[in-house]
């Protein structure tokens, strides 16, 4: 081996690593790779006319289904924003979204996100701007949460978590809270809108 070709070699290496190192120091390509938002348009225009937090539907939608709008649970929710179609039926009747069904609330992403656009400022209606506790009730129903609440098994806040009873609804939240700082910190330009 020659001198010449060692040297090289170095000096390919240390570019390298200074490339990987620059990727991950500045890496809000790689982040938004990584933490894609879809429908962003639909997200940002309902955050506005419903005045919600957009980091909160973003987070919600990714994790009730990554965004896939033909995404069906097995209790039957559905839509981007995973909606049980009582809850759906019961949107379209309380915000008076006459051109609105149940059936275009889970086939449409735009009608997904703005029914549960909705139901989301319904809930932080409810529990009065408390958005961990808004949270869970998208996920345990607001009833329930309400009752934890009420009788003091969990007093709302990420903190006391773990008091509440329902593990899914527990890891929910985490996984909630989790997108929310992701996407809070790689989409700056919808901090405008928090």
């Amino acid at each position: 081996m020659s001198w010449g070709w060692l040297a090289r070699k170095r000096v390919l290496l240390i570019v390298l690593a200074g490339f990987i190192a620059l990727l991950f120091l500045k890496s809000d390509w790689l982040g938004r790779m990584m933490y894609p938002i879809s429908y962003m348009d639909s997200i940002e225009a309902e955050s506005v006319q419903q005045k919600v937090d957009p980091y909160l539907i973003a987070a919600i939608i990714r994790v009730e289904s990554n965004f896939k709008p033909d995404k069906v649970s097995r209790r039957g929710a559905g839509g981007v924003m995973q909606l049980m179609p009582d809850t759906a039926g019961w949107i379209i009747e309380m915000a008076k979204f006459n051109k609105m069904t149940r059936d275009s609330v889970m086939a449409s992403p735009e009608e997904s996100i703005k029914a549960g656009s909705w139901y989301v400022h319904s809930l932080d209606s409810q529990f009065k701007g408390n958005s961990v506790a808004v949270v869970a009730a998208y996920n345990a129903g607001p009833g329930k949460v309400g009752q934890w609440i009420k009788s003091g098994v969990w007093d709302g806040t990420i903190e006391k978590l773990n008091q509440v009873p329902y593990g899914e609804t527990r890891h929910y939240v985490q996984r909630v809270n989790y997108y929310y700082k992701k996407y809070k910190s790689l989409y700056p330009e919808w901090s405008s809108y928090v």
